[in-house]
């Protein structure tokens, strides 16, 4: 063990260090870099939470990447139809990654009620839908099965049931539209099985589930015909990436779209999370450091009598400074420590009984506050606080190489 970090670890311990003048604002400045470490906890873990948690209703309903024909529709209903038979499906061994892949077809109709009447998207799906991705938001009654023969069960949204005053078990009617409007519409009767509640109002809102073999008899289609495919990732960090991948495995007659590109607006509202965290994180690690400074400031104040002695005794400038910057990185990893304990239990607390919920829901697509705990982040914040305190108190350390030995032993 070095001199400069025995003398240091002298200081601390010392009864003199901890009833000095400095001793509350050595408490403060740890105080700061908990309080900071708290904070910047709560904003990287609840930015992410939410991030992660209105991708996940997104991709539940809509898949990563959507693979269709080339049209003008707008609309997204599945107007042309495309092979199920494709050398990517039912597994796309091309590319790895891919959690699954399925066919799905969408149809715009009507909900009639004796007293009122919805607009919406009937999606239909098949045997090959995997329920996983939604069943999280199922809120009463059971998923519907599109095995075997025609099924009229279907799953809708709450928000669907309470405005068309829907329950499970009872039973509606659709109407669809034909090719000329001379023409009479499909009319269809369907049960509710299902009601889910995404908490996404362009979902909840839009569209219902039902048995995919209605759009292929209404659009007089052949039975191995689909509008789409919906491919699931297993990791969405590689989202366009994959994206590329797929492209290059599938005939050119067919368009890959992104979940990102379909909702633009959505995902650029989510992005707004990341700049804030950033500036947070900026402005807690400036004001920790700038305690610590003060801090810092103080005990060498303090201790002007023992700089004057080192230096007489011939230590270095150098040497001295790092006595001091020995003192502040342990108070340092000190404030880091207790913020650490404090904020990651809060998180936990959160995690499990969910008690902190947002005013309006509908304003950020979830009730309840997520959070997202991850070691990583965790690990680099303390990293990087630490470093960037450091840094900071490199500066206020360069006034020790100012001091005279003569006249800081003269000092009182």
């Amino acid at each position: 063990m070095n001199y400069e970090f025995f003398i240091a670890k002298r200081i601390i311990g010392s009864k003199s260090y901890k009833s000095s003048v400095s001793a509350p604002i050595i408490k403060i400045g740890i105080a700061a870099i908990a309080i900071g470490m708290i904070v910047m906890l709560i904003a990287i873990a609840t930015g992410l939470g939410l991030q992660k948690k209105v991708r996940e209703k997104v991709v539940a309903f809509n898949g990563h990447i959507t693979i269709s024909n080339y049209d003008s529709n707008v609309s997204n209903e599945s107007i042309i139809p495309i092979l199920r038979d494709q050398g990517f499906y039912p597994e796309f061994k091309a590319v790895e990654g891919i959690q699954h892949i399925q066919g799905v077809a969408t149809k715009f109709g009507v909900i009639r009620t004796e007293s009122d009447f919805e607009g919406l998207a009937f999606k239909g799906v098949g045997s090959d839908y995997n329920w996983t991705y939604v069943e999280e938001f199922l809120v009463t009654g059971s998923l519907p099965s599109y095995e075997g023969k025609l099924s009229n069960e279907v799953l809708i949204s709450n928000y669907l049931a309470n405005r068309l005053q829907f329950e499970v078990g009872d039973s509606f009617e659709m109407l669809f539209g034909k090719e000329t409007i001379e023409q009479l519409p499909f009319q269809r009767r369907f049960k509710v099985v299902g009601i889910f509640n995404s908490g996404f109002n362009d979902i909840d809102k839009n569209f219902l589930i039902g048995d995919l073999s209605h759009i292929i008899r209404m659009n007089k289609w052949e039975d191995n015909q689909i509008g789409n495919f919906e491919v699931f990732l297993e990791d969405f960090s590689q989202l366009r990436q994959k994206e590329q991948e797929i492209r290059q495995h599938t005939p050119s007659l067919l368009n890959t779209q992104n979940i990102e590109e379909k909702y633009r607006t959505t995902f650029e509202w989510i992005k707004i999370f990341d700049n804030n965290t950033y500036g947070i994180i900026a402005i807690m690690i400036i004001v920790a450091g700038i305690n610590m400074i003060t801090a810092l400031l103080v005990l060498i104040l303090e201790r002007t009598h023992m700089i004057g002695v080192l230096k007489a005794l011939g230590s270095s400038n150098w040497s001295i400074r790092k006595v001091f910057l020995y003192n502040a990185s342990y108070l340092v990893g000190l404030g880091l420590l207790w913020g650490n304990l404090i904020g990651i239990t809060l998180l936990f607390i959160q995690q499990f009984f969910g008690l902190l919920k947002f005013p309006d829901p509908e304003q950020y697509y979830v009730s309840v506050i997520p959070v997202h705990i991850g070691l990583d982040y965790i690990i680099l914040l303390n990293i990087g606080t630490f470093i960037a305190c450091l840094l900071m108190l490199m500066i206020p350390s360069i006034i020790i190489t100012k001091i005279s030995p003569v006249k800081a032993i003269r000092f009182e």
